[in-house]
């Protein structure tokens, strides 16, 4: 720049001026020439920054750190449960495997198989599926790009390049109906669900057979909210169950669970949380939650893929006896101390029936 100052500087001082016609013919062709003059002297400082810093790119160390793309789910980030969850692993990968990671959102990106295509596209090493809708979608992209690892939560496929995870949450749901039958002093208690999928029946089935495991005579209300994003859903299904006389409600529900915790803590009744401790998004309703480890679980597959550069492939499954699911913490309740024994004794019983059964 500093050359092309001192050029227009020199045109300026040594062009002469004269007021006859002549001379403004003199002075427009100056111009001109100033013009051609001046934009090729930009264009070549220009060029030699863009030289520069080609320069610089070529000199500069690549990252080795391996790259995660993840597809969240249905309500994406601040569902306060499941996709909260498995990004809370992406953070624990990053600090302590030094992974990098993006990410997309349904509402950015309108389909999972765009987002799932841009993650593959821009370069990431594993690209990860939160969630059993997308199943149809990631299988697309899997299949058009068959040497990239994909990893799919909550859903069974049976291609080679897709590592499928999914949770015993009957398991981790019968404990919650027994803390729930434990707890009520009406013997009426509710579950909601999120939409009509077969991992939500899982959840169902499991606490209704926990809760008769402690009182069979116990009654159980049961509704579907047809959405894992509607909130307010969430806590008008809570009001109608609690008109019914539940005094313990447990939703696998997503966001719309989020409306029911909160329900059920505006009308002084008990909750139990999903997916993650979801104690403080209601503080005197949540006695406890079913956690389903997404994060451990996204954690664990990066570190497979840092330390191995690949995966373990096929069908992996988490339940009680790998610490893949579990209670959390029982908080508010006088007897919590009491009730947590006995939570205790009832896994035991669990995975030795489980052991049994194997």
């Amino acid at each position: 720049m500093k050359k092309v100052m001192k050029n227009l500087h020199y045109i300026i001082e040594t062009t002469p001026l004269k007021s006859d016609k002549k001379g403004v013919r003199m002075i427009k062709g100056v111009c001109f020439w100033m013009k051609v003059k001046i934009s090729l002297l930009l264009m070549a400082a220009m060029l030699m920054v863009l030289a520069a810093c080609g320069n610089q790119q070529e000199g500069a160390p690549k990252s080795t750190a391996k790259h995660i793309g993840v597809m969240l789910t249905d309500d994406g980030l601040g569902d306060q449960s499941f996709n909260d969850s498995s990004f809370k692993g992406l953070e624990k990968a990053r600090d302590e495997l030094g992974i990098e990671f993006d990410y997309r959102e349904i509402a950015e990106t309108d389909t999972y198989e765009k987002g799932l295509t841009e993650l593959v596209k821009d370069g990431n090493d594993l690209i990860i599926g939160v969630g059993f809708s997308m199943q149809e979608d990631l299988e697309k992209v899997a299949k058009k790009y068959p040497k990239k690892q994909f990893l799919l939560i909550d859903a069974v496929s049976e291609l080679k390049n897709v590592t499928s995870v999914t949770f015993k949450e009957e398991q981790g749901s019968y404990l919650a109906g027994a803390l729930a039958a434990m707890t009520t002093k009406s013997d009426v208690i509710g579950f909601v669900g999120g939409v009509d999928a077969d991992v939500i029946h899982r959840f169902e089935k499991g606490f209704q057979k926990g809760a008769k495991s402690v009182n069979p005579k116990i009654k159980i209300l049961s509704t579907y909210a047809g959405t894992f994003s509607d909130a307010g859903k969430g806590s008008k299904i809570a009001k109608d169950m609690i008109k019914k006389k539940a005094d313990v409600l447990y939703a696998a529900a997503g966001y719309s669970g989020v409306g029911v915790l909160k329900e059920a803590q505006s009308q002084g009744k008990y909750a139990i949380g999903v997916d993650s401790d979801q104690y403080y998004t209601a503080e005197k309703a949540v006695i406890s939650s079913m956690v389903k480890k997404v994060d451990e679980v996204v954690y664990q597959f990066s570190e497979q893929l840092v330390k191995n550069n690949q995966m373990k492939s096929g069908h992996v499954v988490y339940d009680l006896s790998n610490d893949g699911i579990d209670m959390a913490k029982i908080r508010i309740l006088k007897n919590a101390e009491t009730l947590t024994k006995k939570l205790n004794g009832l896994k035991q019983t669990l995975l030795k029936e489980e052991g049994d059964a194997s």
